[in-house]
Parts: structure tokens; C-alpha cells; sequence
């Protein structure tokens, strides 16, 4: 298993020959810093792997073999935000790891990786600690030489990494003592980025098609791209189990399924609508696991909610079982779809979109011609969907048709919000209002869903001689939160629906 570190950091490098022939300061006495240890000097030899047309480099992210140091071995660097990284580690081996080819092949896909540059480094490190002795920070200063074929460049790097757990002030601190002194922060995000940048093999930019700047086509794709970035982005973070990451791969689907049928004007749907389907596809895939977690979640409050005297039978257990049954496998169904060639072929079609984009002739046109249009043709789905809802009678049928009308909301959210950087206010406002009805009609959908689950729940306590009792008590409250639901889907229907709120569309 690969080793996690979040890496803290920030590259210094001298303004002028005279600041390096003095060196880096002594920085006892800045800010918590009371003592500058030495560590001496290693010498490492990292060998930096990328596909041919550098795909990883293009986006922040490093993959090297490392040997020499106290960390020798594959290490995979992941942009977080300016200055942080996490720095993923697998031990030393002749190929690139398992575990650490996974991480990257959204990005990598079929292309291979391929050694691209060497870097050779004669590291002085130290150690900045506190009154105490602990450790704020390492310092280091390296010199470097960069290899790529026959072509060298040499150069030297100050770096302070902060010690787990300190504030990242320490780091403004330093890099105020460092100005003083004649050390600049480097401009280069990572040795590797300087590296391909003074040998000349910077990554070539993306294509960015999409017709002249200005066109509805250029807006919508612009969108598109930053869809299909954060689709590719999370698939690493869905491997590594991050916080919310399924779900913010999902939403990119869902966004990006959305916005082929919201701008049908701009796109032909005759390209996009395979490409749709593939995405539902993998939403469908990635979310077996999260709507059991979902659910699990929903189940296990309104069950904490209820009186010792309502709770009959071993209804926890019960519980803990059904979820431990319906969850098993669901995860390597989500890793599975993810290095499945259907995946990275689906990847593969969304570039391929992007870089050759379908338009039609109302991609030619002004954005504000074109979008308020398709929002609101998003809008009066929405409305029918509502209208139809309404009129039924409780039951079966009217869940499914509320259901539509969510997923209906989502859309005009989406629509709405895709068009915000050119319509403003309006757009953001129609989308704060879909959003409110997207949110009650989901609160309404996840009841439906929970009754269907208690019943199962219910069935299997009778089966095994258990009391169906608190199974039916909570089945009940859910069918009183769906009613409630329904009691105030009017009114907000009534405020998304206000004609003001798309006066100003267009």
C-alpha cells in the first residue's frame, strides 16, 4: 500500500550572484524558529517519468524513482493548492508501482510513461526547531543538475517544507528574512517544471477549440473543459477514498450530461448523446457505494431520533448487517468501472469533443443570444414536470413523476449556473431558486427510497423471527417527512416559478 504525506512547502531561489555567494541565512530568531540543526549533505538521483507528450507535467503533477535520502523510492506529487502537494510514496523497484500507475491513468491512459528527465542533486538539509527541540521545517539547499537527452541546465533551490501540523505562517515568516537577504520565491511550481522549462520542453498548451472568443460555442465549450477536468481530477481521489470525491465525480457527469442536452443549439446531439450515455453509465457505476452510505446515513439518524421504548429487537445489528451485505463489493464495482477500457475510451471521446467540437450554427452566435434560450427551455420542462406532479393523487405514480421534476430542477440549476458568467444576477438567481426545489424534491425522492429499504428491513426481522416493530415506526416517519415535502412543494414551486426571477434573462 502506498504512503500518503501532505506536503507543505515553498521554493526560494537567489535574485543576484552576490545573495548566493552568502548563502541562505541563519534563521534563528524568525518567527517560532530558536534553532538551525545540521543534517548534513545527501546526494540524490531522481529519475522523473511522464508520457511522451507530458500529459502529467501539463497538469502539476510528478511522478520520480528516487535513490539517495531517507526516502528513496516512487514518489507521486498531486497538486492540492499553491504550495501544497500530497507526496504519494511506494517503495524502490525497476517499474513504475501498481498502485501509483492507477493514480495517474486518467491522465496517462494509453499513451505509456516514459522517462523524461533526470535530476541530480547535492542536498544540505537542516532542521528548523522551536524552544522545545520539535521540528517546524526542513530546510534544504540543493544544488541541481537536469538531464534531458544532451541537453543540461544547472541551477540552486532553497526549499522549506513545514513539519506536520505547523501553521503555514511560519512560512511567510521565512520568506520575509529570505527577501532581506536576497532570495526570491521561485517562480518554477516544482524541480521538474524548471527542469523541462531551461532545457526548452515545457508541455505544449492544450487545444482549445471552441470558435472565436465571444461565441456562444466558446463559452459552452470553456464550461465543458472545466467538466471534464474535474471528471478526471477526482478519478484519482475516488482511488485514494478522499472526502466527497464519488460524489464530486458524479457531479461533473451529471454536468457535463446536462449541458449536452441544455445547448443542443450549440452542439449536435447526434455526437454528444453516445457520449451522455457513457457518462450515466459511469455516474451509475461510482454511486452503488455512495447511495447505500446515503441511505446507511439516513437510516442510522432517524433511528438515533426514536425513545428507548420504540427501539424492539436488535434493530441495530439488524441494520449494521443489511449494510455490511449491500455495501460489499460496491467499491471494487466502482474501481473496476474506473480502470475498465470503457472508462478511458470514455475519456478519450470527451477530449476528442473538445478538440474538434461538433457546432452547429448557434454556436456562432452571441452568448446572450444563445443561453437564455436553452435555460429557459430548461425552465419550461421543469414547469411541466411540476404542473403534472401536482395534479396527482398520492402514490406510486406521483413519487416517480416527483422524482422526474427533481431531475428536471437539476438541470435548470445547472443550465442556470453554466450561464452565470454571462447572464449574472438573473442566472443566479433562477439557480439559488432550482436548487431549492432540486433540494425538497431530493428530500422527497431519499424518503421514497427509504421506505423501500425499511420494508426489505421489516421482511427480513419477520423472516428471522425478530420484531418488525421499529422498522414500521420509522417507515412511518417517512412517510409523514415525504408528505410534508409534498404540503410545501406549492410554495416554493410558487417563488422558483415567480415571473421576475426570469424577467431578466432576456
Amino acid at each position: 500500500m502506498a504512503d500518503t504525506k501532505r506536503e507543505i512547502e515553498r521554493k526560494f531561489e537567489f535574485s543576484k550572484a552576490t545573495a548566493a555567494r552568502r548563502g541562505v541565512p541563519d534563521l534563528t530568531g524568525t518567527a517560532a524558529i530558536a534553532a538551525v540543526s545540521d543534517q548534513g549533505t545527501v546526494d540524490l538521483d531522481a529519475v522523473y517519468y511522464d508520457t511522451p507528450d507530458q500529459r502529467l507535467a501539463a497538469e502539476g503533477l510528478t511522478l520520480r524513482r528516487r535513490t539517495g535520502g531517507a526516502d528513496a523510492g516512487w514518489h507521486l506529487k498531486l497538486p492540492v493548492s499553491p504550495g501544497v502537494r500530497d507526496e504519494i510514496g511506494a517503495a524502490l523497484s525497476d517499474t513504475v508501482p501498481p498502485a501509483l500507475a492507477a493514480l495517474v491513468r486518467s491522465r496517462v491512459r494509453g499513451a505509456g510513461l516514459q522517462p523524461q528527465v533526470r535530476l541530480v542533486s547535492s542536498r544540505h538539509l537542516s532542521h528548523l526547531l522551536d524552544a522545545d527541540g520539535t521540528l517546524l521545517a526542513e530546510l534544504s539547499t540543493d544544488e541541481v543538475l537536469a538531464e534531458r537527452g544532451e541537453t543540461t541546465a544547472g541551477w540552486t533551490e532553497v526549499e522549506v517544507e513545514l513539519a506536520d501540523g505547523v501553521d503555514p505562517e511560519l512560512l511567510d515568516a521565512v520568506e520575509k528574512t529570505f527577501r532581506k537577504a536576497g532570495l526570491r520565491v521561485s517562480d518554477a511550481p516544482s524541480k521538474l517544471a524548471r527542469a523541462l522549462a531551461e532545457t526548452d520542453t515545457a508541455p505544449p498548451p492544450r487545444p482549445a477549440g471552441g470558435g472565436p472568443e465571444g461565441t456562444a460555442g466558446a463559452h459552452v465549450l470553456t464550461y465543458l473543459r472545466e467538466q471534464r477536468d474535474a471528471l478526471v481530477a477526482q478519478d484519482p481521489a475516488v482511488r485514494r477514498s478522499l472526502p466527497d470525491s464519488v460524489h464530486q465525480m458524479r457531479v461533473a457527469c451529471r454536468r457535463l450530461r446536462s449541458a449536452f442536452k441544455t445547448y443542443r443549439k450549440v452542439l449536435d446531439r447526434a455526437v454528444t448523446d453516445p457520449i451522455g450515455e457513457e457518462l450515466r453509465w459511469l455516474a451509475a457505476e461510482l454511486g452503488v457505494d455512495r447511495d447505500q452510505e446515503v441511505l446507511m446515513e439516513r437510516i442510522q439518524s432517524h433511528l438515533g431520533e426514536l425513545p428507548r421504548t420504540l427501539m424492539t429487537g436488535p434493530v441495530r445489528s439488524r441494520l449494521r448487517v443489511w449494510n455490511s451485505a449491500r455495501r460489499s463489493g460496491s467499491r471494487r464495482r466502482a474501481l473496476a468501472a474506473l480502470d475498465s477500457p470503457r472508462h478511458l475510451a470514455l475519456l478519450d471521446s470527451l477530449d476528442a469533443l473538445l478538440d474538434e467540437p461538433p457546432l452547429l450554427k448557434g454556436a456562432a452566435k452571441a452568448p446572450e443570444a444563445v443561453l437564455p434560450k436553452a435555460v429557459l427551455r430548461d425552465y419550461a420542462r421543469l414547469a411541466a414536470r411540476v404542473d403534472s406532479a401536482l395534479v396527482l393523487t398520492e402514490g406510486g405514480e406521483r413519487d416517480l413523476a416527483l422524482h422526474e421534476a427533481r431531475k428536471a430542477a437539476k438541470r435548470v440549476r445547472y443550465a442556470a449556473e453554466s450561464a452565470e458568467p454571462v447572464l449574472g444576477k438573473p442566472a443566479k438567481h433562477l439557480a439559488k431558486a432550482a436548487k431549492k426545489v432540486q433540494n425538497l424534491l431530493g428530500d422527497h425522492q431519499d424518503s421514497v427510497v427509504a421506505r423501500e429499504a425499511l420494508r426489505g428491513l421489516a421482511d427480513q426481522a419477520t423472516g428471522a423471527g425478530e420484531s418488525a416493530f421499529t422498522w414500521g415506526v420509522l417507515y412511518g416517519r417517512e412517510e409523514a417527512l415525504a408528505e410534508q415535502r409534498e404540503r410545501e412543494l406549492p410554495d416554493i414551486w410558487a417563488k422558483a416559478s415567480a415571473p421576475s426571477l426570469r424577467a431578466g434573462l432576456g
